[in-house]
C-alpha cells in the first residue's frame, strides 16, 4: 500500500468497525426481544417513568434508520470502486481484428512519468471510446519537486508520444498532483 492510500484504508477500516459494532447491537436487541438472550427483560422500559412514544414516531424512526443504513451501505460500496474501468478498443479491418486494452496503451506513459525528475510514482487511466478517449493521470511527486516542471516535460515529451502511438490528434487530459509523504530517519 502506498502512503497516499493510507487515509482511504483508515476510512474503510473505521467504516467496517462501526458497521460491525452497529450490527452486533442490532443482533443483541433482536435476540433480547425474541427472548433468545435473557440478559435484559424485554418488557422492561429503557428509561423508567416515561410514557412510550406514539406509534407513528416508532415507524418514522425505523424508516429513517433503514434509509440511513442504506445510504451508509451505498457509501461503503462506493469506497470499493477505484475508478473508471479501462475499455478495450476493437478495430476490424480487411487485414484482421485488433484489440487493445486502454490500460496497456497508457502503461508506457506511466512508466516514462516515473522516470521524470522529482516524480515518485505515476498512474494513468485511459477511458472512453477509441474516437474520444480521456486520460486521467495521478502523479505523486517528491516534496521539493516543481509540478510545473513535470507538467511541461509531460506536455513536451510524454503526451505527444502517446498521441502519436494512438494515432490521435488530441487526448483530453486530467492531471492530479500529489506530494509524496516525507519519511525521516532517526539516528541513534
Amino acid at each position: 500500500m502506498t502512503n497516499s492510500r493510507r487515509p482511504a484504508c483508515l476510512n474503510r477500516t473505521m467504516l467496517a468497525a462501526i458497521g460491525v459494532v452497529l450490527l452486533a447491537a442490532g443482533v443483541f436487541a433482536l435476540a433480547t426481544h425474541f427472548r433468545v438472550l435473557h440478559l435484559v427483560d424485554p418488557g422492561a422500559p429503557v428509561v423508567p417513568g416515561i410514557d412510550p412514544p406514539p406509534t407513528w414516531a416508532l415507524y418514522a424512526t425505523a424508516g429513517t434508520a433503514v434509509l440511513v443504513g442504506l445510504l451508509a451501505l451505498r457509501w461503503l460500496l462506493a469506497q470499493v470502486v477505484r475508478g473508471p474501468r479501462a475499455p478495450t478498443w476493437r478495430e476490424d479491418t480487411d487485414l484482421g481484428h485488433t484489440e487493445l486494452s486502454a490500460s496497456t496503451a497508457v502503461a508506457p506513459l506511466a512508466e516514462e512519468l516515473r522516470g521524470y525528475p522529482g516524480v515518485h510514482d505515476a498512474r494513468a487511466t485511459l477511458t472512453g471510446p477509441r474516437n474520444a478517449p480521456e486520460l486521467a493521470l495521478i502523479i505523486v511527486i517528491e516534496q521539493d519537486a516543481d509540478p510545473a516542471d513535470v507538467r511541461h516535460q509531460l506536455q513536451d515529451e510524454g503526451l505527444p508520444r502517446l498521441r502519436q502511438a494512438l494515432e490521435l490528434d488530441t487526448v483530453p487530459t486530467d492531471i492530479e498532483f500529489r506530494f509524496a509523504i516525507a519519511t525521516t530517519r532517526s539516528l541513534r
